[in-house]
């Protein structure tokens, strides 16, 4: 059985330690770990544990063939908008053509840590409806701008979040992304 539960549990940003100590009962970070690289065989009831610890349903812990996962295009945090070190998805019940996400690791305006964007991929024809909405621009270099869309006259214009930012205009951009959907966990 192929499991996803290392990608769940860097997502939900807990560390092996973390998850074992949330484990009922609680078990080491080597089991966690050997669990999660297939060394050590998963059972129904680790599963469930695991799942348990990590506030999600067991189903989310295991790798179908037929289910899409939603790739993290961007990570949005104090500094900017920047991509993943490595390739990393969010967990959707289901995902639709041309949807993206971009996690949060650090509060910025009105999004907080933790928070997971659900964005949908527009072309240039469609960068208007997308006006006065947030939006994840990309940019040469592996580099995004995020921000409230303000403008669209050829380049798009975005008003990052936070206090005292400066506007970005962002000439010749194939595609951007509108938000969606903004999953919190409360």
């Amino acid at each position: 059985m192929i499991t996803a539960i290392r990608e769940v549990r860097r997502a939900k940003g807990l560390t092996l330690e973390e998850v074992a100590r949330r484990c009922d009962p609680p078990t080491t970070a080597q089991t966690i770990g050997r669990l999660e690289t297939g060394t050590r065989t998963v059972s129904v009831g680790w599963l469930n544990r695991i799942a348990a610890a990590l506030g999600v349903a067991a189903s989310d812990l295991v790798t179908l063939p037929d289910r899409a996962d939603l790739p993290v295009a961007a990570i949005l945090d104090g500094r900017g908008a920047h991509a993943p070190r490595r390739t990393t998805t969010a967990l959707p019940p289901q995902v639709a053509p041309g949807q993206i996400a971009i996690t949060v690791t650090n509060g910025t305006g009105d999004y907080r840590a933790g928070d997971v964007i659900w964005a949908l991929t527009l072309t240039p024809t469609d960068f208007k409806t997308a006006l006065n909405r947030d939006v994840l621009v990309p940019q040469p270099a592996g580099r995004f701008a995020f921000g409230r869309l303000t403008a669209y006259d050829g380049g798009v214009t975005v008003l990052p979040p936070g206090s005292g930012t400066q506007s970005l205009t962002i000439a010749d951009t194939a595609w951007i992304a509108v938000a969606m959907r903004l999953v919190r966990e409360l």
